[in-house]
């Protein structure tokens, strides 16, 4: 039986990107998603629903995210979905889906979601994206 979980996501960033790193120096870098959708109901009234998702992004990815992404930001993002479940201190069960990025890609200039004008230059461009190798799996 074949399995497939993957997830493809365009959005802005919610917040500014927070960076923090493993014990072992391994950068994770974490941002919330908002997906806007947009319908007319069968009455023709427009309706819009906002989907908010957190993004976790590992190792060197992670560190051109939190140096690159503010709020506001557009991005793609590639990845898998991730479900926790724990308890919290008065004993309730929470559980919480979000995304593991294996690839993030900037899709607007710095510009242009700070209230600037138009496209990039080539001083705002951020680096390419790196993808973790296919057979590696991030921690945890």
């Amino acid at each position: 039986m074949a399995n497939l979980n993957r997830v493809f996501l365009i959005g802005r960033l919610t917040r500014d990107p927070e960076l923090r790193y493993t014990q072992g120096g391994v950068a994770i870098c974490e941002f919330r998603l908002a997906n806007n959708r947009t319908w007319t109901a069968p009455d023709g009234t427009k309706k819009e629903e906002a989907l908010f998702v957190d993004i976790t992004v590992w190792k060197k990815q992670a560190e051109f995210c939190a140096e690159f992404l503010k709020k506001g930001r557009q991005v793609f993002v590639e990845g898998r979905l991730k479900f926790d479940e724990w308890e919290n201190p008065e004993g309730q069960k929470r559980s919480k889906l979000s995304v593991t990025a294996q690839n993030v890609q900037f899709l607007d200039s710095r510009a242009a979601s700070e209230g600037g004008g138009g496209g990039a230059g080539q001083g705002d461009r951020p680096p390419d994206p790196v993808e973790p190798p296919a057979d590696e799996e991030t921690p945890f």
